[in-house]
């Protein structure tokens, strides 16, 4: 490996086309700073992995970023947005929406209906037109139209009419993106889309991503699978102790010593520097791999 693919891009740096953009975003539990992101942008059109070690503060910036918490200071933007103090619901109906390490499927309505949820701005869904079906029956039958073309491309149509809760780990992570793509977003986040997949699950969830992307849409995920984030991301933001230490492409992270030393803690006898490319990206995903074992913090990846 050069000199030059070892050093990522500088932290922060500016994107040409930014769809999503964050300042100075912070969030403390007690004295726990468990987000502390002076800047990031994220490219238009791009595919982009969040990683870092358990209790980075992954899954807590992605609910900061989503409005399912609140910062404590700083700054989003989402396409133009200001999104400081928006609801969840708020930011799903501009086009951002997100999935969740654990699924939120609602496992007594059937795969169908879960779909359907997913659509916004339903006329059906507003109190004074609600009883009076002649005003929504075809928006709904339209709707439906949607949900089954999704549940085909999606390979779950055989599964239309079953409660979801019936559903395997991995159909529920198929549904959940599928339900995700029924607003239409313009970016779509995944909390760590390959956790409890099987191997030949995986490669349909990888080429769905890729397709998104083929599709003109934004992607920003949290993976412990490097392999996954080797082979799609487009860049890599990672993430320790709450703060952004690099970013880059993935050669350029796996490349990277404070992102290695970020994984080891105190085993600093791995010299990154002296590996060749590959031999550097294996053993990133190795240190991955183990840091999966360990026990997680409570309310992060």
């Amino acid at each position: 490996m050069s000199d030059d693919a070892m050093i990522a891009s500088p932290v922060g740096v500016p994107k040409t086309d930014p769809v999503l953009v964050a300042d100075r975003v912070t969030r403390s539990f007690g004295g726990l700073v468990a987000v502390n992101v002076e800047h990031l942008e994220v490219q238009r059109n791009e595919i982009t992995a969040l990683i870092g070690p358990n209790g980075a503060g992954k899954t807590t910036f992605f609910n900061l970023l989503t409005g399912f918490d609140t910062p404590d200071s700083g700054t989003s933007t989402f396409d133009g947005h200001l999104m400081s103090d928006s609801s969840a619901h708020r930011i799903a109906k501009l086009g951002m929406v997100r999935t969740f390490q654990l699924t939120k499927a609602l496992s007594r309505l059937t795969v169908i209906e879960n779909m359907r949820l997913g659509a916004a701005n339903q006329r059906g869904e507003r109190f004074w037109v609600g009883p009076f079906k002649f005003l929504w029956r075809d928006e709904e039958a339209e709707i439906t139209t949607r949900a089954d073309a999704l549940l085909e491309r999606f390979r779950l149509d055989h599964m239309r009419d079953e409660f979801a809760g019936n559903l395997s780990g991995g159909q529920r992570k198929l549904l959940e993106m599928a339900r995700a793509l029924m607003a239409d977003p313009t970016l779509i986040m995944l909390d760590e889309p390959m956790a409890g997949v099987n191997p030949a699950l995986k490669q349909s969830l990888l080429g769905h991503v890729k397709e998104l992307k083929a599709e003109g849409r934004t992607v920003l995920f949290v993976e412990h699978d490097m392999d996954m984030v080797h082979e799609i991301s487009d860049w890599v933001v990672v993430m320790a102790q709450g703060s952004i230490i690099a970013e880059g492409t993935a050669s350029e992270i796996s490349g990277n010593q404070d992102v290695i030393d970020a994984y080891l803690g105190a085993h600093h006898e791995v010299d990154i520097g002296a590996m060749s490319g590959d031999e550097a990206i294996e053993e990133l995903h190795e240190l991955e791999a183990t840091d999966e074992l360990a026990e997680p913090e409570e309310g992060d990846a």
